[in-house]
Order: structure tokens, then C-alpha cells, then sequence
């Protein structure tokens, strides 16, 4: 196997568990947004809301028809677009995306990107299969297509997605228009840039093997396997560092089985030595995020995001759906309405600053860090404790030994953000 640092890191990983890999009757969710290196990644959270019949929504590039009603939802994004990396939604279902090269070619033509379809699958989905049947549909109607990086040269690609709720997730794998889509119901999974679904396919484009057969890529006998069908016969550099951290997420999945928990997968998702926790020149890991889905519906689903680069040195701050959320402006970009480089054709002519507060401090922390070796041992120390002692809290609240009230579950995600800039300052 290549050392997966030695390879050029283009997208994310994602993973799922669920009973009998859990350590618990809960699934857990996880995943890395790998972006480019200076990408700010804000944490931002919209509540249900009701739409006039026959609306449109504006997405990164293009409008859709808006649905009469939209799902509470808490999204992970890079700062410049309209759609999300990963995120979830009031009825705990999870999505997160990833970049992927197939032999359908991709569409330099401005349509929806991945990350647009994983806002409108938890804005639209109250299970993690209603969300891919929201997803498909668009992507058949759409289409997918457009740069999917603020920069004036394109970098285009494919999506493949992993969705979850309480009871069961989805791999969806997507070639341009067609798509293929996996259930999986028990143990553990992951996905990273590269197919990985073969013949066991449970649902799929209505088109998709005569298309295959069309372009001379499946003979129309034997099995069908959409990973070997689909599949660059040539793969480029990035397609083998997915590859590399594929198979090592896959060893760190196994090596956890029965007893994963979210520590579990934050602890994988800040693997360096993997190349799952990316830091190389042109690209890291700018956000992180770890959702735990009980089994039990009488308890709440709690959602960690970072909202900072590089999860083996932030911390996972918990959300929760309520009623009322108090706003957390401290991991919010600033708008620029449409002076905004993305809203300007042609686009990204020029850069703003979209670095939001913790970011800011963020930053600078780790600076001081690199700079001083008894700070960095200081205020990692530091970091550690408030991580531990938020885990120890969230696992007392599932356990029943906090009082779920609204205020405090309303308050949490604030109140982490500001505990968390009060340490760096």
C-alpha cells in the first residue's frame, strides 16, 4: 500500500457505525471535510421553516423549486457557497459527501454541487433513505456540475455520500446523472474518493446499466458491479490516496469493532499517520464533525462540530435540536451580499475575508503553539480537558443524569464556542 502522505489528499473520508460495532444501541456518524488549506468552514444552523407553493430556492449556482417545507437543520460549510459538507437535520438524519472521478465525464457546466444536494437531502429527508430519494430525484433533474473551489481555474468532481439516521445508512455513489446506492444495517463503514460499491447494490439509477452498456463499458452479462463498471481504468494520484485511506480506515473501524463510540471516531478522524487528518501543503482538513444517533428515540441526537481545521488539534463542541437555539455568531462568516466574488460572473475574480471569530483565535493559538513548546504543552493540556470534560457531560445527558431541559440543550453549542475562546484568550 502507498504511504498515503506521499500522495496529493483531494476530498474527505466518512464513516459510520451501528450496533453490533457500537459500543452502545447508538449509530455513530462521522466525518472530515479535506478543503483547501486556507478554506474557512463556518457551523451555521437554520431553523424549519414553510414556503410558498411554487417557490425557488437560489443553491451555489443554480435555483431548484423550493419544497413547501424545510427540516430544521445544522451544517458544516465552506464559508463561500450555499450547501454543505456535512451536517443533520431536527429527525437525526446525518449526511456527508465526497469528491470522486468515474469514466462519466464531469460537467463543467454550472448545476448543483454535491454539497448543494447534502443540504437539500436533510432540509427535505426525515429518514436517511426519504433524504436519498431527495438527492437522486434532483440530481436526475438538475444534474451535478460547477467548481466546487473559490478559485477562477475550475476543480470539478462527482460525489459519493454517506447518510445515516437511527436505524440504518446509505452509501450513494453518483457518476454524473446515474447512481447506485447501498443499505447498510449493521457494523461499520467508510468511504473516502473512490467507488466502493460492487454487485451488492440496493436501489439504482432506473437508466444505469443500459447506459453502461451503451458506452461500451459492461457487456450486459454476468454480475453487475457499479465500482468496476464505473471506474477510472487509469486512476490519478488522488484516486490511490483514497485508496491508501480507505483501506486504513477501514483497519481502524475493525480494530475498534463493539466498542466504537464518538471518542472513538474523533480519535480516528484525527489520524494523521492515515492521511485521514490531512495537513499537506495544498490541502487539509478545515472541519470536522461526529453525530451519536441513540437507538432509543426518547433521547436526542447530539451533533460535534469543530468549526476549525485539523481535528487532532480542536475541539468537538456538542449541538442538540430544540425549539430555540441560541445563534452562535462566534463561528459565523461574515456576508457580503451580492458583492460577494461567488454572486460575480465571471466568479472568483477576487478573495474576501471570511474568517470568522473562532477561526480567528483558533489560528493564532496555533501559531503560539508551533512558536513555544511549553505553551503548546500548556494549551494542549488545556484543549484536552475541555474535550474530555464535554464528552463526560453529553455521556452523563444520554445516560439521564442531567436534566434534558430546553434552556440548557439550547444553550449548549454557544456555550461550548464561548468556552473554547475563553480558553485561547
Amino acid at each position: 500500500m502507498a504511504d498515503p502522505r506521499s500522495l496529493v489528499p483531494s476530498s474527505c473520508d466518512c464513516f459510520v457505525s451501528l450496533p453490533p460495532a457500537s459500543a452502545s444501541k447508538e449509530v455513530i456518524f462521522g466525518k472530515n471535510s479535506d478543503r483547501p488549506r486556507d478554506e474557512v468552514q463556518e457551523v451555521v444552523y437554520f431553523p424549519a421553516e414553510s414556503h410558498a407553493k411554487g417557490s425557488k430556492v437560489q443553491c451555489t449556482y443554480i435555483e431548484v423549486d423550493q419544497a413547501e417545507k424545510t427540516y430544521a437543520v445544522i451544517l458544516s460549510r465552506p464559508a463561500w457557497l450555499w450547501g454543505a459538507e456535512m451536517g443533520s437535520n431536527e429527525h437525526g438524519v446525518c449526511i456527508g459527501n465526497e469528491g470522486v472521478w468515474t469514466k462519466e465525464p464531469v460537467g463543467e457546466e454550472e448545476a448543483l454541487l454535491g454539497m448543494d444536494l447534502v443540504r437539500l437531502g436533510l432540509e427535505r429527508g426525515r429518514s436517511a433513505h426519504e433524504a436519498l430519494r431527495v438527492i437522486t430525484a434532483h440530481l436526475e433533474q438538475y444534474g451535478q456540475g460547477g467548481s466546487c473551489k473559490e478559485e477562477p481555474t475550475p476543480f470539478i468532481y462527482h460525489n459519493t455520500f454517506l447518510l445515516a439516521d437511527r436505524t440504518e445508512a446509505w452509501v450513494l455513489e453518483t457518476a454524473g446523472q446515474y447512481w447506485a446506492a447501498q443499505r447498510i444495517q449493521e457494523g461499520a463503514q467508510n468511504i473516502s474518493n473512490q467507488l466502493s460499491i460492487g454487485t451488492d447494490i440496493t436501489a439504482e439509477h432506473a437508466g444505469l446499466r443500459q447506459h453502461a452498456q451503451k458506452q461500451g463499458w459492461w457487456s450486459g452479462k454476468g454480475e453487475f458491479s457499479f465500482q468496476e463498471v464505473f471506474s477510472l481504468t487509469h486512476q490519478p494520484v488522488r484516486m490511490e490516496a483514497a485508496k491508501a485511506r480507505y483501506c486504513a480506515g477501514q483497519q481502524l473501524l475493525h480494530q475498534h469493532s463493539g466498542q466504537i463510540t464518538a471518542e472513538t471516531i474523533m480519535t480516528i478522524l484525527s489520524d494523521k499517520v492515515s492521511g485521514i487528518c490531512v495537513d499537506s501543503e495544498g490541502f487539509r482538513t478545515t472541519g470536522s464533525m461526529v453525530s451519536i444517533l441513540p437507538q432509543d428515540s426518547r433521547l436526542p441526537c447530539v451533533h460535534f462540530f469543530t468549526a476549525t481545521p485539523d481535528p487532532s488539534r480542536s475541539i468537538f463542541k456538542p449541538f442538540v435540536f430544540v425549539p430555540n437555539i441560541t445563534s452562535f455568531p462566534q463561528v459565523i462568516s461574515p456576508s457580503f451580499g451580492d458583492k460577494d466574488p461567488v454572486k460575480q460572473k465571471p466568479r472568483f475574480q477576487s478573495r474576501v475575508d471570511r474568517r470568522h471569530e473562532l477561526y480567528k483565535q483558533h489560528q493564532l493559538v496555533l501559531e503560539a503553539m508551533d512558536r513555544n513548546q511549553e505553551k503548546k504543552q500548556r494549551i494542549e493540556k488545556s484543549m484536552q480537558t475541555l474535550q474530555r470534560q464535554t464528552l463526560e457531560a453529553i455521556k452523563n445527558l444520554l445516560a439521564g443524569s442531567i436534566p434534558l431541559t430546553p434552556q440548557v440543550l439550547g444553550d449548549l453549542f454557544y456555550n461550548s464556542v464561548d468556552a473554547e475562546l475563553k480558553l485561547y484568550k
